[in-house]
């Protein structure tokens, strides 16, 4: 079923023009937001969560605008199955990629973190274009093999490498004398994760990926935050704003802290580009953890 469902309908679609999927989008919006209301009770009870000050007004406005966004990011990730790179490389810029010349030139790896807001997996795939590095993007494989090996196709083919999350210790290991761009997704729920830092992001007590920190303190590679900005409809941009120079003479957790509050600056600044429709804070902070909010060493 799941490749008669690829071959009949997804790679279908992808040959499609954007102004086409565009209508589609249009028609998905009224399917979701109107008819169905997927998803619409965990969209509002997370903004209304993370924005107690804003009316029911705005908080309706930020919900509508996110549904709006995230059918074009579904269009869009569609259309990834067959982009090319003529359409990939002027949908998606990177305004200042000579930041990491210097690093490159001095034999430097780095370590690049983000998270899911405007299209990420715009970014993902085109960052092996437009840095020097070799980009290594970190993803949590699938329940489904033939959409797994799909998205992995579609990912990897402009020249990013990726690596299932079970397996980021031994691609750091492997690649010690490569120069490497390791990209860290930092803003999903650590659902069973026991190194995780707690902290109060978006008004709420939130449970944060380690991973970004330690690795970083670990191989002293320079942290970048990847911030991903919408022109118009279809079109983004990216800065690349160093975090840590020497992640190393960071304490712990306070690089954890940085490119956390980092995400929600821009999330509070445009809230309609981040992913609200997932299950963030599902992961609750038991007694046991108030007094354990430490980064865990590897």
């Amino acid at each position: 079923m799941s490749r008669i469902f690829y071959y009949l309908v997804i790679k279908p679609l992808s040959f499609l023009p954007f102004n086409v999927l565009y209508g589609i989008s249009d028609v998905l919006f009224f399917l979701i937001y109107h008819a169905t209301g997927y998803r619409r009770s965990v969209v509002h009870k997370n903004l209304t969560n993370s924005f107690p000050d804003k009316s029911k007004e705005e908080i309706r406005r930020i919900e509508k605008a996110f549904f709006i966004h995230l059918c074009d990011i579904i269009v869009e990730s569609v259309k990834l199955f067959s982009i090319s790179l003529t359409d990939l490389r002027e949908r998606f810029t990177i305004r200042n990629p000579e930041i990491l010349d210097k690093y490159y030139n001095n034999g430097q790896s780095i370590i690049l973190v983000g998270g899911h807001y405007n299209n990420w997996e715009y970014a993902a795939i085109s960052l092996d274009l437009q840095v020097p590095h070799q980009a290594i993007g970190i993803y949590s494989p699938m329940s489904n093999k033939f959409f797994d090996k799909k998205f992995a196709e579609s990912r990897t083919k402009y020249g990013v490498q990726i690596v299932p999350k079970s397996e980021v210790r031994q691609s750091f290991s492997r690649n010690a004398n490569n120069l490497t761009m390791t990209i860290f997704g930092a803003d999903q729920s650590p659902t069973y994760s026991k190194r995780v830092h707690w902290t109060t992001f978006l008004n709420q007590d939130t449970a944060v990926h380690v991973g970004t920190e330690l690795f970083a303190r670990i191989y002293k590679y320079p942290v970048f935050f990847i911030e991903v900005h919408k022109l118009k409809r279809g079109y983004y941009v990216a800065d690349l704003v160093l975090l840590a120079e020497r992640p190393q003479d960071f304490k712990s957790e306070e690089l954890t802290k940085l490119h956390t509050a980092h995400l929600e600056k821009m999330i509070i600044e445009k809230p309609e580009f981040w992913l609200w429709s997932h299950k963030r804070w599902k992961r609750k902070k038991s007694e046991e953890e108030n007094d354990k909010e430490t980064v865990s060493p590897i």
